[in-house]
């Protein structure tokens, strides 16, 4: 059987001065360090066996990508499924004790949790996902691929894949930005899951994904 690793990288820093959750919204790119972090994600991926960089059709996401795939000489691809996950709160502050959270007309959203009710469905966000991963694995085979998305779709797959509960707590989500989420498969099979930081740690309750 063939060894395969699917890297999920998420995306760098963000230019977001007002602090909002800015979810799908467009026109939203790169920070100076952001684009600082793409390069460093790129130069630790340098000697790696990259044969495929596919990125969610969001800015953020290309721009880090794109270093990458220049500096393997390859085309930079979109795949629609490694997209932000939808939020109703896109577009607000959200932060505890700060912004919408605090207006009872926005209370009813929160009323599950689980699901959550306040965005797309855990499981759907954990199904396109894995679609996109399983294509990359399947391009990229005997070799590595790199998948840029977006922190909540990485975490979320991670959970899935990994067979824990998707509903979590997200001041512990392990996705910082720029990490890397190392998928290794020995064939189909899933054998390993490695998690790096190669522009180091960053605040999980940071606005923003």
């Amino acid at each position: 059987m063939s060894r395969t690793v699917v890297h999920l990288l998420r995306h760098g820093e963000v230019h977001n001065p007002t602090g909002i959750l800015y979810g799908r919204l467009p026109g939203f790119k790169l920070s100076e360090r952001g684009q600082k972090q793409a390069l460093t994600v790129a130069e630790h991926l340098a000697d790696h066996d990259i044969a495929h960089v596919v990125a969610s059709p969001l800015d953020r996401a290309q721009q880090t990508a794109s270093p990458i795939a220049d500096s393997h000489r390859l085309e930079l691809d979109t795949d629609e499924r490694l997209i932000e996950a939808d939020n109703k709160f896109e577009g607000l502050k959200v932060a505890v004790g700060d912004g919408a959270l605090r207006s009872p007309k926005h209370w009813p959203k929160l009323v599950n949790p689980f699901r959550p009710s306040w965005g797309e469905p855990y499981l759907a966000i954990a199904h396109r996902m894995l679609g996109a991963v399983q294509r990359a694995r399947s391009v990229a085979e005997g070799h590595e691929a790199v998948c840029v998305s977006h922190q909540l779709p990485i975490w979320t797959l991670r959970r899935f894949m990994e067979g824990k509960r998707m509903w979590h707590d997200p001041r512990r989500r392990e996705c910082s930005l720029a990490s890397l989420t190392s998928l290794v498969f020995e064939g189909e099979q899933l054998v390993r899951v490695v998690y790096t930081e190669p522009v180091g740690a960053t605040n999980p309750r940071v606005t923003g994904a």
